[in-house]
């Protein structure tokens, strides 16, 4: 039988705020063990796995939004919502140049070049992604978010 959210020793039996806060604790803890990485374009696996794990964090905050102080929950979702969006713009480009280069591959010679071309102007804007990710990912911003998720955490509504 699967743990609920992969949560360690969570309880049906345990008071609603506090499943909450233990349920945000380890999504954000998911986020900042996917940071060291994330800015490496050719590992792009590394900037994914943030992704998700910052999509993950934003579900559960927003499920048990009830749960938490409103202005110091509103701050922190604010935070992780800036991160996911810096995460998007590049990932949409990370998948993009997957794509492509595997369609150029199997494409007929004429068309390569072509495509060659749309591809390198995918890596300009995926520098330039990466290039605007970086102050996001930078880990005085990260731990400031940190700080702020562990904040709101122990800020849970008894």
């Amino acid at each position: 039988m699967a743990r609920a959210l992969d949560v360690p020793g969570l309880d049906c039996d345990e008071p609603f705020a506090q499943a909450a806060a233990r349920v945000v604790e380890v999504r954000a803890n998911e986020v900042f063990a996917h940071a060291h990485g994330v800015l490496d374009i050719d590992a792009i696996e590394h900037l994914h796995d943030m992704r998700v794990a910052t999509r993950r964090l934003r579900a559960a905050m927003e499920m048990f939004e009830p749960c938490f102080p409103r202005k110091r929950w509103r701050k922190a979702l604010k935070r992780v919502k800036e991160l996911a969006d810096a995460l998007g713009e590049r990932r949409d480009r990370d998948v993009a140049i997957d794509f492509l280069t595997e369609f150029a591959a199997q494409a007929p010679e004429p068309d390569r070049a072509g495509l060659e071309r749309l591809i390198e102007g995918l890596r300009d804007e995926q520098r330039q992604a990466n290039d605007d990710l970086a102050p996001f990912v930078a880990s005085q911003r990260l731990e400031k978010l940190q700080r702020r998720l562990r904040e709101l955490v122990k800020a849970a509504k008894p």
